[in-house]
């Protein structure tokens, strides 16, 4: 999606360590037309998938995930990271290891919000080695759910998280592939996957 390559260029930050930091209109800031018109693209990637509701993780999948549940007009569930008083005690629980954070988290959905009649578009702002997106297919494989397809905001092509999800032969549309970025001159190298380019 050449909209958000763009905006990547000319706002996002590449910091040592292989991080790219769009904190100032995706996950932290969040720029809501960019975010409708990712939402837009998505629903038509998806067109003709019986989505019946959008999953995400918090925190930062979660504003994303709210404006393409408006486009695909279906609910949107997030699995938190932590217990809570306000959470049931009838839950799907899983561990996620975050690349971000360096550090496992319990991640956990109730099982009422996620069922075997539901039909799951998995939404997240980052793909990178696919923790937090192999948490979340483990998730619905315990609620029985079938997976229409995940969409990604930005993916790291260079790690191995797209590899793994392809190899399982779910359809993932990353709007935005990064095959390499180099911190020192700040250039950033977009390529496509099949079934997600453009």
């Amino acid at each position: 999606m050449k909209l958000l390559e763009e905006r990547i260029r000319r706002d996002g930050i590449i910091r040592p360590g292989n991080v790219l930091k769009v904190d100032s209109f995706i996950n932290h800031q969040m720029d809501i037309t960019l975010f409708e018109e990712m939402a837009k693209e998505w629903k038509r990637r998806f067109a003709g998938k019986p989505v019946n509701k959008i999953l995400t993780i918090e925190a930062s999948g979660i504003g994303i995930a709210a404006i393409a549940a408006r486009e695909f007009q279906v609910p949107v569930v997030f699995a938190k990271k932590a217990q809570s008083i306000n959470l049931d005690a009838d839950n799907y629980v899983t561990k996620i290891r975050s690349f971000t954070h360096g550090r496992e988290y319990e991640v956990i959905v109730s099982r009422k919000f996620l069922g075997p009649w539901d039909h799951v578009l998995i939404i997240d702002d980052f793909l990178a080695n696919g923790c937090a997106l192999m948490g979340l297919l483990e998730i619905t494989q315990m609620a029985g759910a079938a997976v229409e397809g995940i969409g990604i905001a930005v993916e790291k092509g260079f790690q191995e998280g797209g590899r793994l999800i392809r190899q399982k032969g779910i359809q993932l549309e990353s709007l935005a592939i990064v095959e390499s970025m180099d911190a020192e001159t700040g250039e950033i190298c977009f390529g496509s996957r099949e079934g997600s380019d453009e």
